[in-house]
């Protein structure tokens, strides 16, 4: 393989993508912006730890990285609730031995930028993308520097630098869109050089409007990120004071507050940062292409950004060795086969957030929960609930958003009912009729 390809972005999509290419044979370079992440850490205080699960694992293994990354995993079994009493409740991410993994952000891009250097990759920082010519597939760099390749491929994230000159071609297509809410990092430190919570759960306190989260991590902190309005009252806006921030926690999060003493501190030395979506199509231009979230930002609600990254990853790799590397051909069937999946993850991720912040300690939910458990042990192969589709498969997000629409819709008629001796064949029957279509 001749061809020489340049990767704009060394985050964690395009490196692990950079690995795979270079053990492909091909010559890859990788251009990042910022500076090396393992000399400063510029990101700190902007982090919300990462959920790593099958989509995003099976990759990692395609790449050959998935063991030396494995140690820096802790499994999450599932969601432990807090109200605002303290009391806590589990609710089980799917079947017995199904997990989801906690790991930071900045770890894992670490490993794989060294994964991609020790397979041959060069990776250069402090290279800014100013200009790209779609026709001679040449980048242009703030130092002056200018490098021309057979392939680009900007992997450089929701604010993508390739993106934003693809903005300017003719028939391409583009929307933004900023939620209300906002998110602000915290960290829980050790407790007597142990864990302060339980550590192999999701920690989550619901509030209706916003809620509060906490993911372990290996140096025994947890990361805690608040999901909170911009404005309103109770909002980032209105806790203009310690004390205003110190009395907040200790109404709707007293028991995280008192793992957090330092809580006024740290919610004021720590910025403040949105959340956005961006679509766009088509995903190429002649010899370039976006992946990841420079393709199609979501916000973090289902656990997904990175996986479905990653499943970029696989499937641009899959569809170029059945296409035999043939650019001219792989670009466009990528770019149009996989935008259904990418707006469909998207849809999904906003609605888990309403589920997530106002759903999951409701008797309602928890209640379709229980019997949605009771099915799938009765019907394993019939009925895989949402969460598990989009978690714990491969099936494109576009079927399993279409599956579980018909999933709620025969919960949602079975529950109205009264009766209190509910047919589960009945229900896989109602479920099979209309997912043909009837």
């Amino acid at each position: 393989m001749k061809d020489k390809i340049s990767i704009v972005g060394a985050g964690l999509v395009g490196s692990l993508l950079a690995v795979i290419l270079k053990k492909k044979g091909f010559q890859v370079q990788i251009f990042e912006k910022r500076s090396d992440p393992r000399k400063s850490n510029v990101d700190a205080g902007r982090s919300i730890n990462l959920a790593l699960s099958h989509r995003g694992i099976r990759p990692l293994k395609l790449a050959g990285v998935f063991e030396s990354i494995e140690p820096y995993l802790i499994p999450m079994n599932g969601r432990m609730m807090h109200d605002e009493s303290g009391n806590l409740t589990f609710q089980p991410y799917g079947k017995e031995g199904q997990f989801i993994n906690s790991v930071s952000r900045a770890q894992l891009n670490q490993l794989l930028v060294e994964s991609a250097e020790e397979a041959g990759v060069e990776v250069l920082f402090d290279h800014k993308c100013i200009d790209v010519d779609f026709d001679e597939n040449i980048i242009e760099f703030e130092n002056g520097s200018k490098v021309a390749s057979d392939l680009i491929i900007g992997t450089d994230g929701a604010f993508s630098a390739i993106r934003k000159k693809l903005q300017f071609t003719d028939r391409f297509n583009f929307s933004q869109h900023y939620i209300e809410h906002g998110y602000k990092e915290l960290c829980i430190e050790p407790n007597n050089n142990d864990f302060g919570l339980e550590p192999n759960y999701l920690h989550i306190w619901p509030r209706g409007n916003f809620m509060l989260i906490a993911l372990p991590n290996n140096d025994k902190t947890f990361t805690c990120t608040l999901f909170f309005p911009f404005e309103g009252s109770p909002s980032f806006e209105s806790l203009s004071s310690k004390t205003d921030v110190d009395s907040f926690f200790e109404k709707y999060f007293k028991d995280a507050k008192e793992l957090m003493p330092d809580i006024a501190e740290q919610f004021f030395s720590n910025p403040t940062s949105s959340l956005i979506t961006t679509k766009c199509e088509p995903w190429h231009k002649n010899r370039s292409i976006l992946l990841g979230d420079a393709a199609h930002a979501i916000v973090p609600f289902y656990g997904q950004g990175m996986n479905s990254g990653f499943e970029d990853v696989r499937i641009f790799i899959e569809m170029s060795e059945e296409l035999n590397w043939n650019w001219d051909e792989i670009l466009p069937k990528y770019s149009a086969e996989r935008k259904k999946d990418a707006d469909a993850i998207s849809e999904l991720a906003l609605h888990n957030f309403i589920e997530m912040r106002d759903h999951v300690g409701d008797p309602t939910f928890l209640k379709r929960k229980k019997l949605e458990a009771q099915i799938q042990e009765k019907y394993p192969k019939e009925w895989i609930p949402l969460y598990s589709m989009v978690t714990f498969s491969d099936l494109p997000y576009s079927e399993a958003l279409r599956l579980g629409k018909i999933q709620k819709r025969v919960m949602d008629e079975f529950l109205s009912t009264d009766d209190q001796n509910i047919d589960f064949q009945k229900i896989i029957d109602r479920f099979n009729t209309l997912k043909k279509g009837g």
